[in-house]
């Protein structure tokens, strides 16, 4: 009984684990943005997306799992430009499996990314040095600086259209650094240097310039408004003059007389302020005090002679 119990069991474990072994073989989980390409008998059979799937033991096999994921690559290549300067790119590549169903599975993205190319991101490599190589060589050094992102996007393009044939999508081509040779790019350096030193210097003098010429229009415009002072004042200092003479001249005093007594109280006045402030360091003096002395003697003369002029007669006595 013992054996036959033992028998027994051993066989129901036998039978366990080849249901387990088959239903392992038989049931697959396909993860998100995966697909799983199945053969039957080394033939293609059908193409599975995510989700849980079944397939005949033995028979079936997963060929191989596909990423629908968009991937990057980077690469570095070298290039001559149209005036002779041979320079580093690094491109990097952004690419992923083609969505597309096409009308058959073999139409598909996923079936000409595994069975139509045995390396398809060395390939792409290629394609994308090829179609740089053969665009640099129309620039210049500086124009390849300036339309970097126009070249990447003319690669791109021309590159999508041949990986399109074997299942792939390139989603961009970029170009993130360019590397020159060390005496090149020095050159560049003391030429930008150069260029803005000139810059520099043509401000500097326009500064200048525009500085001498606010400078002579605020001079001119001092000196302007300086004339009309100046002129202002002397009219101001001939019509002081004028009154005052004829303020003498209504005392009797004649036109000469007049003159010197003017010329003499300016004098005495400029004598006085130099006395008060004591600030100049010049004073200019007659050479002959006589005429001044004689213009004061005849000044007070003919104020008698006014005031004698103005007695009234003396009484005449009445015997």
């Amino acid at each position: 009984m013992l054996g036959e119990f033992i028998g027994g069991f051993v066989g129901l474990a036998v039978i366990v684990i080849i249901v387990v072994v088959l239903l392992a073989d038989t049931l697959f989980v396909v993860k998100q943005q995966h697909a799983v390409i199945i053969e039957r008998l080394g033939r293609f059979n059908k193409i599975v997306g995510s989700g849980l799937h079944a397939k005949i033991p033995f028979i079936d096999r997963k060929a191989a799992t596909v990423s629908l994921r968009t991937m990057k690559n980077g690469f570095d290549i070298d290039a001559k430009t149209e005036d002779n300067v041979t320079i580093g790119l690094e491109v990097s590549a952004q690419y992923h499996v083609s969505y597309e169903m096409g009308a058959g599975p073999a139409d598909s993205g996923v079936y000409k990314s595994y069975y139509m190319l045995q390396q398809p991101v060395a390939q792409m490599r290629d394609f994308i040095t090829d179609a740089l190589r053969s665009s640099i060589p129309v620039y210049t050094l500086d124009e390849v600086f300036a339309k970097k992102d126009d070249i990447a996007q003319d690669v791109n393009a021309t590159v999508s259209e041949q990986m399109a044939a074997y299942g792939f999508t390139l989603v961009s081509t970029l170009i993130t650094r360019i590397a020159l040779p060390a005496e090149v790019e020095d050159s560049m350096n003391q030429i930008n240097a150069a260029q803005r030193t000139k810059a520099a210097a043509q401000d500097l003098a326009e500064a200048d310039r525009i500085r001498r010429v606010t400078e002579a229009r605020a001079e001119a415009e001092a000196m302007e408004k300086a004339g009309e002072g100046i002129a202002n004042q002397r009219k101001a200092i001939a019509v002081g003059i004028k009154d005052s003479l004829e303020s003498i001249q209504e005392t009797g005093v004649s036109n000469n007389e007049a003159n010197l007594l003017f010329m003499y109280t300016q004098w005495t006045e400029m004598m006085t302020e130099f006395a008060r402030t004591g600030k100049s360091s010049t004073v200019v003096l007659p050479s002959n005090f006589k005429e001044s002395a004689s213009m004061f003697e005849q000044m007070v003369a003919a104020a008698e002679t006014n005031d004698a002029g103005n007695v009234p007669p003396a009484p005449v006595k009445k015997d």
